[in-house]
């Protein structure tokens, strides 16, 4: 109708397109600014390298959590278990009686002669075997060389001081017992024990801290000596080898520049402890206070010193001697 003013008449509506953009090429430059760098496919979670990886940390992850790991040190001080690898170092440490708990051995592993000795002395022993992968023989090794087999040792039980003195008594002979000060290189230690083993020592001291316990690498070169020759671990040493003294032992300590030498040791009929210093310093001050008498090995004059194992060894072949004339 005419004159109406609610007639409605062509009206548009508003767009809802964006207006121009000032300039040519405004829509260009966003386009042009991209999503980034292409990821990896590997990154890529619908992808089959993706689903690959992803399947890959999932089983990484489980391994992880069923690997076997050492047991972990307790409050009274001992040591965790020890892993040996290394197939000559495995067979050798079970030739000599080390009381392994597991063998551990890689899968699709190839065998050779020393292999199947160690399955052999395994089975014979009731020792449990396990087949792993390289990667957890590599964490229970500490990335070392393994060579597809490593067993695992139990932490050693030590003696104490009383034990060593019980042992000659038993034995109805004078005491001897080694004594080593600050002594940190266990096969240093191994090799004394072979040869306490080898001369009729009854046992060997060796103080808690700064030196050398028995490990998996002296059990290895004491050629299972570390079976028969029992050792004991104290605290202070200088008051262990004041005990030693009250229960009727004199000491005689190493150096090189003793007043006597090994061959004439006044004491050898009686009970005896021979201390022996470490690689580098030799005797310490108070345990050389200590000490009833300093014996010497004659060496050339171009030779500065003798390994600490040496030096015992030597030793303690003299004392059998003189001990074995009388």
């Amino acid at each position: 109708m005419a004159g109406n003013s609610q007639r409605r008449g062509a009206v548009r509506k508003p767009s809802t397109k964006k207006g121009p953009v000032k300039g040519s090429g405004g829509n260009g430059r966003k386009a042009l600014e991209g999503r980034g760098a292409t990821p990896k496919a590997e990154d890529r979670t619908w992808h089959p390298a993706g689903k690959r990886k992803a399947a890959a940390e999932r089983l990484e992850a489980a391994r992880e959590r069923n690997r076997p790991r050492p047991r972990k040190t307790n409050h009274s001080g001992d040591r965790a278990s020890e892993y040996v690898g290394g197939r000559n170092s495995v067979l050798e440490a079970l030739r000599a009686g080390l009381p392994a708990t597991k063998l551990y051995i890689a899968v699709r592993l190839d065998h050779d002669d020393r292999t199947r000795e160690i399955l052999e002395i395994a089975a014979t022993r009731s020792i449990p075997v396990f087949e792993t992968s390289k990667l957890e023989l590599d964490n229970l090794t500490d990335g070392a060389v393994h060579q597809g087999m490593v067993i695992s040792v139990p932490p050693y039980e030590y003696s104490d001081l009383e034990d060593l003195l019980d042992r000659a008594e038993d034995a109805g002979e004078p005491a001897l017992i080694v004594a080593l000060d600050s002594v940190t290189d266990p096969r240093n230690l191994g090799a004394v024990l072979r040869s306490a083993g080898a001369f009729g020592a009854h046992g060997v001291l060796v103080p808690e801290r700064r030196a050398a316990g028995v490990t998996a690498s002296a059990w290895k070169v004491s050629a299972g000596a570390a079976a028969r020759v029992p050792v004991a671990r104290e605290t202070n040493l200088v008051r262990a080898l004041g005990e030693l003294k009250k229960a009727g032992c004199f000491v005689v300590g190493l150096d090189g520049g003793g007043d006597t030498l090994v061959s004439d040791i006044p004491f050898v009929l009686d009970p005896v402890v021979v201390v022996v210093g470490s690689e580098g310093k030799g005797l310490s001050r108070l345990v050389r206070e200590n000490c009833d008498a300093i014996a010497s090995i004659p060496i050339a004059a171009a030779v500065e010193s003798l390994n600490a194992s040496v030096a015992a060894g030597i030793t303690l072949y003299e004392i059998a001697k003189a001990r074995a004339a009388q």
